[in-house]
């Protein structure tokens, strides 16, 4: 039967510089269907709970999905592994062309184990695959790299995934460099690549993605493309893509300042689509086959940083590297995101852990190195802490490495009640004092401080969902609203969309997709399923790598601080709120007390799991 799945996965062992190309099982398919869920098994049966993420037992694996390399709006792939930045599950998203090729060669998914004698980089050729030496392009950035393997390799057309000095150096919240400057950006997923010696993978191939019938899947996807050409939504990124977001979470008194404890901003409009439109943006640009277009392409054209080349900041880079450091300049913000995309380093986890650094500074707990002032503002410091973070030059690089989590427990005092993150990763620009079933998601997100593993503020703020009133600053009738976004969200990560996509294109319309791609009926309500499945097996994951229900929490200013301006002003999540939350969470997702789920729960969700640790 023709399918959209390969039926193949790539096995690449680096210790022993082997291969093995295994057939897909059709259990995985039947039960993960492709992304997320394919990571989630796989990592579950692949490492034990001792497994070191910076050792050579933990799994590296780039999963594509089974829309993608197709017409479907679903070009995206993921990373997936255990984090060394939280220890528990990672799943990190990207764009651009790379996941569509590794289709090409012919692989549901590419799994790396092991760690290489000496710097090594991975060169796929359809079924050809090479371990070959990195030392030429060891210690360049990302780019650099990204040219100099296409050079050896005599192809342009290569697709290539690369990381930089902070991958190398094992900077616990580096990245993964996806063709082209698009990354695989949380949890530290290019530490690990780094930890096994490989600096980049480079894959090209000839063949076609099957769909199963063709006339239903063209079909389906002319009427996904309506859907998102119809979408007020969808037209709104077209035009300013996340940028736009930066005012609005202002108005909210959502957006981050001083390392969160504002809400707003009074120079927001600078570092927002406007700003950027004045001093960055000349053109429009997408991801491989996307039609929404939410990028940009530009420079920098005046001022200090004039002819860096750069893409759209988007609103999360604008927010933690702009306004939560008091930096207004859109030049200097545009400036500092570029350096961490050359040296691999996650922009986001980077800016909080500036501000982090910036309020320890403040505060006394840390001292300026080498004249440096530490404070809020200024543009220098910040330049400087990403080239000694990514360089982990010094004590202080080498603390700050560590992200903020651990830096606070080292510095001690009263580090950590402004050390700003869940599980271990640095909290997103969306401050939840405001919305309290934000806070829920953060508290509960599978792979540590995220908004992308649901985004109930929408609901909260329109104050309605499924026809049933919202307060956004109460606690109540927020666990149904959390976890079935995060069910959803989980299960169409197995396609792998494009989280725009779903601004407009319809659950119908993806199971539709889904169906004609593969041959088996989907409904909408398997994709909440499924998510539900996932979402389940991560939790067991998780808990088997020593999570506990004392992490399902917020950072403590969020808990201890009321925030002090914009529309939830007085507000906070207070620990009662929390309790409340939390427990009502546990019971919707058929958990108990210590969010432990229940037999009867995963017998329903055909799930077997075993813990190592009972």
């Amino acid at each position: 039967m023709k399918t959209a799945h390969t039926n193949k996965m790539l096995i690449i062992d680096l210790s022993d510089r082997t291969h093995d190309i295994l057939q897909t099982p059709a259990s995985l398919i039947r039960d993960f269907i492709g992304g997320k869920g394919f990571g989630a098994s796989l990592l579950s049966d692949g490492i034990s709970s001792d497994t070191d993420p910076l050792g050579p037992d933990n799994l590296l694996m780039f999963i594509p999905g089974p829309l993608t390399g197709t017409l479907a709006p679903a070009m995206r792939g993921c990373v997936v592994t255990k984090s060394p930045l939280t220890g528990i599950f990672l799943d990190s998203y990207f764009g651009g062309s790379l996941s569509a090729e590794i289709k090409y060669a012919g692989y549901d998914a590419l799994i790396i184990k092991g760690r290489a004698a000496n710097p090594s980089y991975i060169w796929i050729n359809d079924g050809t695959v090479e371990i070959r030496d990195a030392k030429s392009v060891w210690g360049t950035d990302t780019l650099e790299a990204n040219r100099r393997i296409k050079d050896e390799l005599g192809d342009d057309t290569v697709k290539v995934a690369t990381i930089g000095r902070a991958g190398e150096n094992q900077v616990l919240y580096s990245l993964i460099c996806c063709e082209y400057n698009r990354q695989a950006g949380r949890g530290g997923a290019g530490a690990v690549m780094g930890s096994k010696n490989l600096k980049a993978v480079a894959v090209k191939g000839s063949k076609l993605v099957n769909v199963h019938d063709p006339a239903a899947f063209a079909a389906a996807c002319k009427d996904a493309f309506t859907e998102l050409e119809q979408s007020a939504d969808v037209e709104a990124l077209r035009l300013a893509g996340t940028a736009s977001a930066v005012e609005f979470a202002n108005e909210t008194g959502l957006l981050p300042h001083k390392n969160y404890r504002n809400g707003t901003f009074a120079k927001a409009s600078k570092i927002a689509d406007k700003g950027q439109k004045k001093h960055l943006w000349l053109g429009s640009s997408a991801c491989m086959g996307c039609p929404i277009r939410c990028s940009k392409i530009g420079a920098v054209r005046t001022g200090k940083y004039k002819g860096i080349v750069t893409d759209i900041v988007e609103y999360e880079s604008a927010a933690l590297m702009g306004s939560n450091l008091d930096i207004s300049d859109i030049r200097a913000v545009a400036h500092l995101v570029k350096l961490c995309d050359l040296y691999g380093l996650d922009s986001m986890s980077t800016g909080t852990v500036i501000g982090f650094a910036m309020e320890a500074g403040e505060k006394g707990l840390l001292e300026s190195p080498n004249g440096i002032d530490l404070s809020f503002g200024n543009i220098e410091t910040a330049e400087y802490l990403i080239h000694t973070v990514a360089n982990q030059e010094g004590e202080l690089g080498t603390l700050l490495a560590k992200g903020v989590k651990q830096a606070a427990d080292i510095i001690g005092k009263e580090a950590s009640g402004f050390a700003m993150h869940t599980k271990g990763l640095e909290t997103p620009a969306w401050g939840p004092r405001g919305v309290a079933g934000m806070a829920l998601a953060y508290m509960t997100t599978d792979r540590g401080g995220c908004h992308q593993r649901g985004f109930p503020l929408s609901y909260e703020l329109s104050g309605e969902w499924n026809d049933v009133s919202l307060d956004p600053l109460s606690p109540r009738g927020k666990a149904n609203l959390v976890a079935h976004l995060q069910n959803y969200s989980a299960g169409t990560d197995t396609l792998v969309k494009c989280d725009f996509g779903s601004f407009g294109i319809s659950d119908t319309t993806y199971a539709r997709m889904l169906s004609a791609a593969t041959g088996t009926r989907f409904t909408a309500d398997d994709f909440v399923k499924t998510g539900e499945r996932i979402w389940n097996l991560v939790r067991l994951f998780n808990l088997d790598q020593g999570m506990d229900a004392s992490t399902d929490t917020l950072p403590r200013r969020f808990v201890e601080e009321p925030l002090p301006d914009g529309p939830g002003k007085g507000h906070r999540i207070s620990k009662k709120d929390m309790a409340y939350m939390i427990q009502e969470y546990y019971k919707t997702r058929g958990w108990d007390d210590n969010g432990i789920p229940l037999e009867k729960t995963l017998n329903r969700l055909g799930i077997r799991y075993v813990r190592s640790n009972q």
